[in-house]
């Protein structure tokens, strides 16, 4: 596919229409408050790793119903530009389930390969991205009793294993469009502003990669072993000018320029994970999972400006789509906390998730798995 067609990012208004699949999908109920067929507005997605996906009203702030995916240990999630599909990639089935949101059923499940993780939207909307990690280890969800520190041990694994495979999806046809050989254990995935370059991070070497998004092949590579160790989250600045990279053992985040190249570093909260800009780009959120905080910096100047105490093990979050709150997943606590985006007040802690991985909106919002 030319890039032409990867990218048409001046015809994103068409929407998917022409690219979703043929025939009619049965429109049984929708979810509650929506009409049959309609797609859900106002929404939030949950992926729990012992369940299916969580939809939250958010007007309401209360979980409307749970989703099946037919696959077990579903952890990275991604909703589609128009808000008709949402994708989840599962860890213990290696494959990525297609939920038409309109329907509350699963369209198709995708082959992808062992432990698929993360989700990442291109900025074109026509394909999703994720990887896979064969040398990892699979199995099922850690116990809820064991430690943020014996999770680290027993999930990291040596910059011996062979390394990653990055794939993408083609939204609406939901095959494989095209994959190629990432780092070791690679982690985050995002886009630079443009949808040229996908920015990765390698965890199994601690480093941080940049590739051609139409030909796979690798621009640069940075170590980061210097700086951290397990990079993680990583997120552009809303400007494009920067990214910033989460070092889950090290406590450390990183600064890096387009380039890839280091420029700062600073401690952080213990067991970095999920990092994210506000929409205006004058603040960076970082999910501090083991000190079980929210923290919240000045992104120009990097000062601390408030820590907010959350639950276990949260390592995703995102903004409402109106920007007035935020939404953190804490799987240890099978909980959702919800934050009141100006006062960094906890305003309500929302029950009886199963494991909580990854939370995402409808209409998209900013945060560690969406936007920018």
């Amino acid at each position: 596919m030319s890039w032409k067609a990867l990218c048409c990012f001046l015809s994103l208004s068409v929407g998917f229409g022409s690219l979703s699949l043929g025939g009619g999908w049965p429109k049984p109920e929708g979810p509650e408050g929506v009409p049959s067929g309609a797609v859900p507005r106002n929404v939030a997605y949950v992926s729990n790793e012992q369940g299916g996906v969580s939809v939250i009203d958010l007007t309401r702030l209360e979980v409307i119903r749970e989703i099946p995916v037919g696959g077990v240990g579903p952890r990275g999630i991604v909703v589609t530009a128009d808000g008709r599909y949402v994708l989840t990639a599962n860890k213990q089935t290696a494959d990525v389930s297609v939920l038409d949101t309109r329907t509350g059923t699963v369209v198709v499940r995708v082959p992808i390969g062992t432990n698929p993780e993360f989700l990442k939207l291109h900025p074109s909307g026509q394909w999703v991205f994720t990887s896979h990690e064969p040398g990892a280890e699979g199995g099922p969800p850690k116990a809820a009793g064991n430690s943020e520190e014996r999770e680290e041990k027993e999930e990291a694994g040596p910059a011996a294993l062979p390394p990653s495979r990055v794939v993408a999806i083609e939204v609406g046809d939901w095959k494989v469009g095209r994959a190629f050989l990432g780092g070791v254990e690679t982690e985050g995935l995002t886009f630079s502003l443009d949808g040229r370059q996908l920015v990765v991070t390698n965890e199994g070497e601690d480093a941080v990669s940049a590739y051609d998004v139409e030909t796979g092949r690798l621009l640069r590579r940075t170590d980061l072993s210097p700086y951290g160790v397990r990079p993680r989250g990583v997120k552009p600045s809303p400007d494009g000018k920067t990214y910033v990279v989460t070092m889950e053992a090290s406590n450390t985040l990183v600064v890096l320029n387009a380039d890839l190249e280091v420029v700062r570093t600073l401690p952080v909260g213990r067991g970095p994970y999920g990092v994210a800009f506000d929409r205006s780009g004058h603040r960076l959120f970082v999910a501090a999972a083991r000190d079980q905080k929210l923290q919240v910096y000045d992104a120009r100047t990097l000062e601390l400006q408030r820590e907010i105490p959350v639950g276990a093990r949260c390592w995703h979050f995102t903004f409402t789509p109106d920007d007035a709150k935020i939404l953190v997943a804490c799987g240890r606590s099978d909980a959702v906390y919800v934050i009141d985006a100006a006062t960094y007040e906890v305003v309500k802690v929302l029950k009886g998730f199963r494991l909580p991985w990854g939370i995402v909106t409808y209409p998209k919002a900013y945060g560690s798995l969406d936007l920018p």
